[in-house]
């Protein structure tokens, strides 16, 4: 067996078991701050999956998301029935509201790719990885220089996890009111 199948078969049996170190990584990861910069992935094999690399201008960020549906703000001043509903599901899953937080804290850098670490009953928590835009180790690799020249990715849902939810990830037929957006074909698609 390899080492990265191993990696992931032993998250994924800590996991399924509720282990003793999956629950103290719980209990650490709550005292941190929202969005906390890392040393190395907590999750190796599914960070090289999705296109990490230990150099210079690639970093990892953690961030913590609340679960849950979205409690809008209450309407004030007179009468509006268009807006009396409060407790709608964000168009955004919790993965996409990881991404732009970590965009929020680290302006120099863009989104590359997240992935899931673990959840207990109240949050969950996503690695995101970041690209420097301006690192010369960055803009020298080909594949990565691609992405730091695209701003803001993770706002206008150009990362894999936006264009899930998009609807991005089909073609043809099924999917013909889900470009060249949602909006445009009138909340139609997806």
């Amino acid at each position: 067996m390899s080492g990265y199948k191993s990696i992931t078969q032993t998250f994924i049996k800590e996991y399924k078991a509720k282990s003793p170190e999956y629950k103290q990584r719980l209990i650490t990861w709550r005292k941190e701050p929202v969005v906390i910069r890392i040393e190395r992935p907590t999750n190796l094999a599914r960070a090289r999956e999705l296109g990490y690399k230990a150099k210079q201008g690639v970093f990892v960020v953690r961030v913590r998301v609340r679960r849950g549906g979205r409690k809008r703000p209450k309407p004030d001043l007179g009468r509006k029935p268009s807006k009396a509903g409060r407790f709608f599901s964000p168009a955004k899953s919790l993965q996409r509201q990881a991404e732009e937080k970590a965009a929020r804290k680290h302006p120099n850098a863009e989104v590359f790719n997240s992935y899931w670490v673990g959840e207990d009953g109240q949050r969950k928590f996503f690695e995101v990885i970041m690209v420097d835009r301006d690192h010369p180790s960055v803009l020298s690799d080909k594949n990565l220089a691609r992405i730091a020249m695209k701003k803001g990715r993770a706002f206008r849902g150009l990362t894999s996890a936006g264009k899930r939810g998009r609807g991005q990830r089909k073609k043809g037929k099924g999917a013909e009111k889900t470009r060249p957006s949602i909006r445009a074909s009138k909340k139609k698609g997806k």
